[in-house]
């Protein structure tokens, strides 16, 4: 939660320091999208509510309208919703002159109940589940991306061919490279910190030209709408300073891929930490042992939510501290789950499945959803892997392609009890329209491949 009010945009606006409200939702791949607001109308009343297009929630990466949807379709009009803004998330935006910022849910037009397949409201579900049975999630997403030495404008007019990365070799924890890079990730620190979102650090990672930035954990809630900002702040930021960003999980054959390691643990509604106990093994509670069983059992499930597109799969390759296989260690970087903090209060389970290109909301939805499973049917947790997960024989694979993914999703009795059938529908809609746009594509490598000699 922002701590900076409406009565405090309405000071600033009044004394000239702010011009500008964003007042945005956010789509299927977890973008920013809205208006801007003049800010003196914003305060007269746009601040209760405005309106958007309904096709928004069910458009591509291509913002192309999309057929199959029962939510919105040529046939319906492509309607509008309401845009509600939600004020406690109001806040400066640092890096952007004279603007704040403020997240909306996403309403029915006609009935203002929240439509169920907007992302806030998918997660705003599981987080309800969870305080009805007396407890809550606290949640770190790490956010790792490649840094380019030109802008989005020239990249783009080069076909993204011959990218100059921000550094020529693996700068993992590198002070010294890292240090030339501090224009930008200072300025990516500083303008997120100002913004309300508490920074912990950033680093060098495991690939040349590859960052990671740490910002500390919050409830779900809050953690999803700073990985929204985080991701749209970073590369605002990078642009102004003429560099680019990506988060694409795996931006080329040779580079390390972009994960979001995604911490979660669960903590009562009187803040007592749920998942350690002392007497227990590795201080694992017996709660803790069903969420992560839950975890596991519906591992492939809930794949689609981790790893959303075609490139997602690219990156599941032995040996890149990318998981192949899903299973939960101790302090094990090569599993899909990975036990930090035993023996304290702090301990946690890391989902190491994901990529840099997830929608925050939906990944923690998912991941709630199958925990709670596991927690309401007492699922028995299997002991930890011990040894190299990528060479394991006969243990639970993570699905390798997009059409593998979306079909566990598809048949899983478990989301659609969770997320409800419309929903579920609605983002295999959304799946299935990826893999035909990829599989009418014609790439790169089929063709330098097979000009001459197929």
């Amino acid at each position: 939660m922002s701590s900076y009010t409406i009565d405090d945009l309405r000071k600033d606006v009044a004394e000239g320091r702010i011009d500008t409200v964003l007042a945005c939702q956010v789509d299927m791949q977890g973008r920013l999208m809205g208006k801007r607001f003049q800010a003196e109308y914003f305060v007269e009343s746009a601040w209760k509510e405005t309106h958007s297009c309904n096709y928004l929630i069910a458009t591509d990466m291509e913002m192309e309208t999309v057929s199959g949807y029962k939510a919105t379709s040529w046939e319906k009009g492509y309607g509008d919703y309401t845009m509600k803004p939600d004020l406690a998330t109001l806040r400066r935006i640092p890096w952007l002159e004279g603007t704040a910022l403020v997240l909306c849910d996403v309403l029915d037009h006609h009935t203002h109940e929240e439509v169920a397949h907007s992302p806030r409201a998918i997660l705003k579900k599981q987080v309800k589940r969870l305080e009805d049975m007396g407890m809550k999630a606290y949640m770190a997403s790490e956010l790792e991306f490649f840094l380019f030495d030109q802008s989005y404008e020239t990249a783009q007019a080069s076909g993204y061919r011959n990218l100059k990365l921000a550094s020529a070799y693996n700068e993992d924890y590198h002070i010294f490279q890292t240090t030339k890079e501090e224009e930008v990730m200072r300025a990516i620190r500083t303008g997120l910190q100002g913004a309300g979102i508490p920074v912990e650090n950033s680093k060098g990672e495991a690939s040349a030209g590859q960052e990671e930035i740490n910002v500390r954990y919050a409830d779900a809630l809050a953690m999803a709408d700073r990985h929204a900002i985080i991701k749209n702040g970073c590369k605002e930021i990078a642009w102004s300073k003429g560099k680019a960003i990506t988060f694409l999980a795996k931006w080329n054959y040779n580079a390390a891929g972009s994960s979001s390691h995604i911490h979660q643990s669960l903590w009562s509604l009187e803040e007592k930490p749920l998942f350690f106990d002392h007497t227990g093994k590795y201080g694992m509670s017996p709660l803790m042992h069903n969420y992560v069983a839950g975890l596991l059992a519906h591992a492939s499930e809930i794949t689609y939510f981790l790893a959303p597109y075609i490139n997602s799969y690219k990156r599941f390759m032995a040996g890149t501290f990318a998981p192949t296989k899903a299973i939960w260690s101790k302090d094990n970087r090569t599993a899909g789950y990975r036990l930090c903090g035993e023996e304290t209060k702090g301990i946690r389970i890391e989902c190491r499945v994901g990529g840099s290109d997830l929608n925050p909301y939906l990944a923690f939805a998912a991941l709630l959803a199958a925990g709670i499973d596991g927690i309401e049917n007492k699922l028995e947790l299997e002991a930890p892997f011990v040894g190299d997960a990528y060479g394991g024989k006969d243990i639970r694979e993570i699905p390798r392609t997009l059409r593998a993914a979306t079909a566990a999703m598809t048949e899983s009795a478990m989301l659609r009890k969770a997320f409800g059938d419309d929903v579920i529908d609605h983002y295999t809609r959304a799946a299935e329209w990826e893999q035909e746009e990829y599989d009418r594509r014609i790439t790169d490598w089929e063709v330098a491949r097979g000009f001459e000699r197929a």
